[in-house]
């Protein structure tokens, strides 16, 4: 395949890490992109854009990139225009990132119901004005956005966000093949990637949802025709997936199968990333429970022995568990296909009369900006 191009950035290739809650982090992002070789892209947690603008201080660390991340990707949630202009105009600059994406696919209600996330392209005109304002303040910085096919199989809404994207001079789209109210559910509507791609060949369109493994990814292209895929859940305690889909793009079909000893080293390491990222090896430790059942999945544990893994809170208490494993297990089978949330149809919470006029220019309530990024 030939390179993704977003804006100056040749994406080869052309894979993207999708922006996770509490996720994709800069220790993970290092992994991912160890694996890879360097090549990919690789984008941040979600970053709301008030709360860089004020410089939270959380969010202001969270938009720190190591000096190896080229380029560096900064995803943005915003509801309204000229708070999203001043973070896309701050981004510029202070030289934070190299490229601006934003998110209109969040489904979690505390994000549906003040307008906000997958339930925003609704609003045809303020979807517009946030765009424009992006794109405006952005400068030479290429801004792209995420999405959802709409909030229900009632109000799909991508295709008209599609247009309007081209339009205002957005640089590529990444549509999730699932609507607000199936979550992370049933299966992802891949065909809708493909009309996206019809709709506009003007620009880039990345495919995301239901990327398990790098065929899928490859099969992803070849079905739909897009330009490239975003891969979220599918790399969950498996950072070396990105190796895979390098190999997979590239023709090689030299995948990785760790054994538990590999995957061992790799949940170490990962835990140590996140302790020198936090200034504290504790904090790293507790931040890493998450992570320790997507790394585990498929192999022989004991019920008891993966509890305590859960709720270490050192390096050492980690590796004497670690060592408790039996480390010479291959790579299972069960190890591979769906992992993280999988909840199914749910009702999209949304502000009053929202669905009353898709065309409605009224904003959205100030106190629907978030202030807390990551989700």
């Amino acid at each position: 395949m030939t390179s993704l191009q977003i804006g100056p950035h040749s994406v080869q290739p052309p894979v993207v890490l999708a922006p996770m809650a509490g996720i994709t982090n800069a220790p993970f992002r290092t992994l991912c992109r160890e694996f890879s070789g360097g090549k990919g892209l690789f984008v941040s947690e979600m970053i709301t854009t008030r709360a860089l603008v004020e410089r939270n201080e959380k969010t202001m660390q969270l938009v720190h990139f190591d000096e190896t991340e080229k380029p560096r990707s900064i995803q943005l949630y915003g509801v309204d225009p000229e708070t999203v202009g001043k973070a896309a105009r701050m981004i510029v600059e202070e030289d934070l990132a190299d490229h601006i994406d934003l998110n209109f696919g969040c489904p979690v209600p505390k994000v549906t119901r003040k307008g906000g996330g997958s339930a925003l392209p609704f609003k045809r005109h303020l979807l517009r004005s946030i765009l424009r304002e992006a794109v405006t303040n952005a400068g030479d910085l290429p801004v792209t956005m995420k999405m959802r096919k709409g909030i229900d199989d009632d109000h799909l809404t991508y295709l008209d966000a599609g247009r309007i994207a081209v339009e205002e001079g957005v640089t590529a789209i990444a549509l999730h093949g699932r609507t607000a109210a199936q979550h992370y559910g049933g299966t992802a509507d891949w065909e809708a990637i493909a009309r996206l791609k019809e709709h506009v060949p003007e620009i880039p369109v990345l495919g995301n949802g239901d990327i398990w493994s790098a065929e899928d990814a490859l099969r992803m292209v070849r079905e739909t025709g897009c330009d490239g895929v975003v891969v979220g859940r599918g790399c969950l305690g498996r950072p070396w997936l990105f190796g895979d889909l390098v190999a997979a793009f590239e023709g090689t079909g030299e995948y990785l199968r760790p054994t538990l000893k590999e995957v061992a080293v790799v949940m170490r390491r990962h835990a140590e990333l996140l302790g020198e990222w936090l200034g504290d090896e504790a904090r790293g430790v507790i931040d890493f429970r998450k992570h320790v059942a997507w790394y585990t999945k498929g192999f022989s544990i004991g019920s008891e022995l993966r509890k305590k893994l859960a709720i270490t809170s050192s390096l050492a208490e980690l590796d004497a568990l670690l060592d408790e494993l039996d480390l010479d297990q291959p790579w299972p089978a069960g190890a591979d296909g769906p992992r993280g949330r999988t909840s199914g149809k749910n009702r999209v919470v949304l502000p009053d009369g929202w669905l009353n006029d898709p065309y409605d220019r009224t904003g959205v309530a100030a106190d629907a900006e978030l202030d807390t990024s990551g989700g």
